[in-house]
């Protein structure tokens, strides 16, 4: 059995050999390192979870160094981890977490160019062999069935949508169920549109007309992406069907007329869009990304089955990417990679939402943690605002939603639609903002601050801790006695706790997203 190996290195001899000579990395954890060591362990055990490991199938190796080894052996134990010291093996790639020495990634690479190489990070240490796709390595690494993996992401896919308030679907369909109609499908555009090469059923893209107008190009431009195949007649033909090698055995294979195998990644989207929403419906939506290959792909196959010049659809919708331009929040910085993560981390995810409509969907997004922070600051201060205006029983400011309405009704302008909300807010229209939050999903009627302190998971203290330090506080505030008072309020910032004086709610935890 293979096991996911997390490997944690401390960076190049020449660092370590610097870091000896100050005694540093031999000298005892502190007890805030040993803290540190311990909040590091129950991150790390929150991201096995999310990842789908158990306990039992992880090791975590260090280096023999006395301070790597004391922190890691720490982080092992709150984790309920194996910790084992050693060599590296070259089959893993190395992981990261931390930063023991107070330096930061760019700030270690300015001083030694080439250590940052000994600390990248990546949540799949099990190289995957013989080109096996990532839910085929997870299922391996993890010594589970590939419908387990893919059960796994499904439910986390469903508890995040519920989590950002997204309706769910009317119906789920699953692209496993519906083998026997791809194949059928496959089949009746097979003989006009198709050839067979030795590793399945190709589609020649010359056959349809426009090939590509989509992504507004038919040559060989964004192809690199397509993985290339002996006999293809040009670069854009895409499987159909994809024949397994033989003597593989794997665990979603088919039968059909062109032998074992699965089907092509894109045949499943026509199928399954035809079977439930007919031959040419109004909205498709996808990633950018999808635009150049995938999207014309299936377009392809929707015409070929038709036999006209229909899509599919009648609009094609594109969402542009959310990128990392600092790189703090990437998975090969150890940051944020999934919803959990940032409630893990104290964000309500509702302010993530926030952040992700106050830009237009076809332009990219930057994420970053003061995005993150003033998403998360705009909607405390919209939900503070909405719970002060009273029940007014009136009717919506008609001028406010017709420029709302137009804003949506412009390609979803919610940038220009969001400000519209703080003029509602302004005429303390209540009606208003309650129309308006049917389009925008934030639930600014029954969302309370309360809600929005959403407690860390490495958080040391818990909230009943927190409201006896407070009660202490304002004792001692009570009793004039600011020494205690002072001292009580500096205790709970050094664990994460803002007290606000004057404020309602009283106390926050602080967000600690760097």
């Amino acid at each position: 059995m293979h096991h996911p190996v997390y490997v944690f290195r401390h960076g190049e001899t020449v660092w370590n050999a610097e870091k000896r000579a100050q005694g540093v990395l031999d000298s005892p954890l502190t007890e805030a390192g040993r803290e540190q060591a311990r909040a590091m362990g129950r991150a790390l055990a929150r991201e096995l979870r999310e990842a789908g490991h158990a306990p039992a199938d992880v090791i975590v190796r260090s280096s023999p160094l006395g301070r790597v080894r004391e922190t890691l052996a720490l982080a092992a134990e709150e984790a309920g981890l194996t910790h084992h010291e050693g060599s590296f093996d070259d089959r893993l790639r190395e992981m990261s977490w931390g930063d023991w020495d107070g330096l930061t990634g760019p700030e270690i690479e300015a001083r030694w160019p080439g250590a940052m190489a000994a600390r990248r990070l990546d949540r799949w240490t099990y190289e995957p062999p013989g080109g096996e796709n990532y839910i085929m390595a997870a299922a391996r690494a993890q010594a589970k069935s590939i419908w387990d993996i893919a059960a796994h992401y499904t439910e986390a896919f469903k508890r995040n949508l519920a989590d950002l308030n997204i309706r769910p679907p009317s119906l789920w369909s699953v692209a496993t169920d519906h083998i026997t109609e791809m194949v059928e499908f496959a089949t009746d555009i097979a003989p006009r549109h198709c050839y067979e090469l030795e590793t399945g059923l190709y589609f020649d893209v010359s056959t349809v007309p426009d090939y590509g107008r989509l992504a507004r190009t038919v040559d060989d431009e964004g192809e690199s992406r397509i993985d290339p195949v002996a006999g293809k007649r040009h670069a854009q033909d895409f499987a159909i069907w994809r024949k397994s090698a033989p003597g593989e055995n794997r665990q979603m294979e088919w039968d059909s007329p062109w032998g074992r195998g699965a089907p092509g990644w894109h045949l499943e989207c026509s199928v399954m869009s035809r079977k439930y929403l007919g031959d040419q419906f109004d909205i498709h939506t996808g990633g950018i990304d999808h635009r150049e290959i995938h999207h014309p792909n299936e377009i392809a196959q929707n015409q070929a089955h038709s036999c006209t010049a229909n899509t599919g659809a009648n609009w094609w919708m594109h969402n542009n990417f959310l990128v990392d331009r600092g790189g703090k929040m990437s998975k090969s910085k150890g940051g944020f990679t999934t919803l959990q993560s940032l409630i893990d981390r104290g964000i309500h995810p509702l302010a993530y939402r926030l952040m992700c409509i106050s830009a237009h969907y076809r332009s990219e997004l930057e994420f970053s943690a003061e995005s993150l922070v003033a998403a998360l600051t705009r909607l405390r201060r919209w939900v503070i605002a909405v719970s002060a205006l009273a029940e007014d029983g009136g009717k919506p400011d008609r001028a406010l939603l017709d420029a709302f309405d137009e804003a949506i009704s412009d390609d979803l302008n919610l940038p220009k639609a969001l400000p519209l909300l703080d003029k509602a807010i302004a005429k303390k229209s209540r009606a208003t903002v309650a129309r308006m939050d049917e389009v925008l999903g934030l639930n600014l009627l029954s969302l309370t601050r309360a809600d929005l302190r959403v407690r860390p998971t490495d958080a040391v203290l818990s909230e009943d801790e927190v409201e006896a330090r407070m009660a202490e506080r304002r004792q001692a505030r009570a009793n004039k006695d600011f020494a205690t008072s002072d001292r009580v309020r500096d205790a709970l910032a050094s664990q994460g706790v803002e007290v606000m004086d004057g404020d309602p709610l009283g106390w926050d935890w602080k967000i600690a997203l760097e």
